[in-house]
């Protein structure tokens, strides 16, 4: 297990230093200073804003520069927000950003599993049908688009549910549905999937033959099983919720850090650009790395192939 973890965690590594090394190039390849605007500062300014930034240095030097203070979890001072530490500008807007993907995580998996099992007992009649109806609507339909039109119907229309913000319980539940709809529905047809064959295969028609209710078939048997692919799909389901809040956002007016991610790159603010993408990099790697080690911990062939490849 030690050396399986060991593994994960140079694999993380590598992946984020890769991660850094390429947007720092891609971002330093773009011609014109970072520095110009429509009010252009005078040539003195101009001279100590760049040394006070380091852009006077040599790109190799800004590179290994960035690095020596990413390793102490500097991630820079703003060009545009008039000085502004990254790390506090983030610090003060993931937190809305961390409730709501929570919100949406749980709700996906808790709303997904509850489709999925649905249909799955209830193969091929209306209930099955009707579970994946709305799973095709959830995944046909754009956050983009599902998102106004909720606050169209619910909001504008009756009233129901506010339109933005999210300081009230009330407020999270059109962000969450709009963030969550395609993560729903992925994880009810996946559930549905392999429950359906799960409940097919000999260890459940032993089970039965022993005459264990199906209430213990179900949920100590089959969902043992079935629940794997969705504990896989985890990493990436923490993914598209961490980017697609980004839309979300800007849709519901959630002060998060979606509007950091989009305004950071029309204003060129580098330091900006690298803390977010720095940072959208550390959750995306760890929620994997989180995914990986309660599959090996569900599953007990994973940790027994990982106790034998930590020895």
């Amino acid at each position: 297990m030690v050396g399986y973890l060991a593994k994960k965690f140079v694999f993380m590594f590598v992946s984020l230093f890769l991660l850094v090394t390429t947007t720092f190039a891609l971002m330093n390849a773009v011609p014109g200073s970072p520095l110009q605007s429509e009010k252009a500062p005078s040539a003195a300014v101009q001279k100590n804003l760049e040394a006070y930034y380091g852009l006077d240095k040599p790109i190799t030097t800004q590179y290994f520069m960035y690095l020596k203070k990413l390793a102490h979890f500097d991630l820079g001072v703003s060009m545009k927000k008039r000085f502004v530490s990254v790390n506090k500008m983030i610090s003060q807007s993931f937190k809305y950003s961390l409730r709501l993907g929570l919100v949406s995580i749980v709700t996906s998996v808790l709303a997904g599993c509850a489709l999925g099992i649905i249909a799955a007992l209830y193969h091929r009649k209306f209930l099955d049908n009707l579970a994946m109806i709305l799973a095709v609507i959830g995944l046909a339909i754009p956050s983009m688009v599902l998102g106004p039109l909720l606050q169209y119907l619910l909001s504008v229309k009756i009233s129901l549910l506010p339109v933005t913000g999210l300081k009230e319980p009330l407020d999270y539940i059109l962000p969450t549905l709009t963030l969550s709809s395609v993560s729903i529905a992925f994880i009810a047809r996946l559930i549905r999937s392999t429950l359906i064959e799960v409940l097919s295969s000999d260890f459940i028609k032993t089970a039965k033959a022993k005459g264990l209710s199906g209430h213990i078939i179900v949920w100590k048997h089959a969902m043992r099983n079935s629940i794997l692919p969705v504990i896989t799909y985890l990493g990436f389901l923490a993914a598209n919720v961490i980017t697609g809040s980004i839309i979300i956002e800007q849709i519901f007016a959630i002060p998060g850090m979606g509007k950091f991610f989009v305004s950071c790159i029309t204003d060129r603010d580098y330091p900006l650009i690298m803390g977010t993408t720095v940072f959208y990099a550390v959750l995306l790697i760890a929620s994997r790395f989180i995914a990986d080690i309660i599959y090996a911990l569900v599953d007990p062939r994973m940790r027994t192939s990982v106790g034998r490849g930590g020895k």
